[in-house]
């Protein structure tokens, strides 16, 4: 007679608790300069047309009698005349073993979400999302850098993802088409 083999009990899964993490070393992988924004010098006729703009929503907005977004508009046609007549500075960016460096400010990967890049003008930008409140987006200027170098550097460590366009994204681009400030 054949003797029937039993399964011995099952041992309970024991509980590995997580040991200290090695630190990881910290190692510049890559480094380079760029400025802190897209910078495009303007000639008079985009300042023209804004200003033009402004003065026509000031009229109607002096009929409704709405000082205060008068005076919005206002600071918004500063602030417009300010960055596209001022250059941007420029800041020092560092890929390293540990993160990204920018502005002397560390993102650690764990923290970065995704990335993608995009083109204005005759920059290329960097854009990385974050876990964080503060910034939710980190958008650098790649510079003289290789875009497919950058890339291979950053995607093991990060999700490549190119989000999809939202509505904003694509009223602006008809608003941009159909309301032009300047010529090409």
């Amino acid at each position: 007679m054949g003797l029937l083999k039993r399964n011995p009990k099952p041992q309970p899964l024991q509980e590995t608790k997580p040991g200290p993490v090695q630190p990881v070393e910290l190692k510049t992988l890559l480094k380079w300069m760029a400025p802190v924004r897209p910078f495009k010098k303007r000639d008079r006729e985009y300042y023209t047309t804004i200003a033009a703009i402004v003065f026509l929503l000031a009229v109607i907005l002096l009929f409704l009698k709405e000082w205060l977004l008068i005076a919005v508009m206002i600071a918004l046609m500063f602030v417009a005349y300010v960055l596209a007549t001022v250059a941007p500075e420029s800041v020092e960016h560092e890929l390293t073993t540990r993160g990204i460096v920018t502005g002397g400010k560390l993102y650690k990967w764990e923290d970065l979400v995704r990335f993608w890049f995009s083109h204005k003008w005759h920059d290329t930008i960097l854009h990385l999302d974050t876990k964080l409140k503060f910034p939710g987006r980190l958008m650098l200027l790649l510079g003289d850098q290789d875009e497919v170098k950058v890339k291979e550097m950053i995607q093991t460590r990060v999700q490549y993802e190119v989000p999809a366009e939202t509505f904003m994204d694509r009223s602006a681009k008809w608003l941009s088409a159909k309301i032009p400030l300047e010529k090409e």
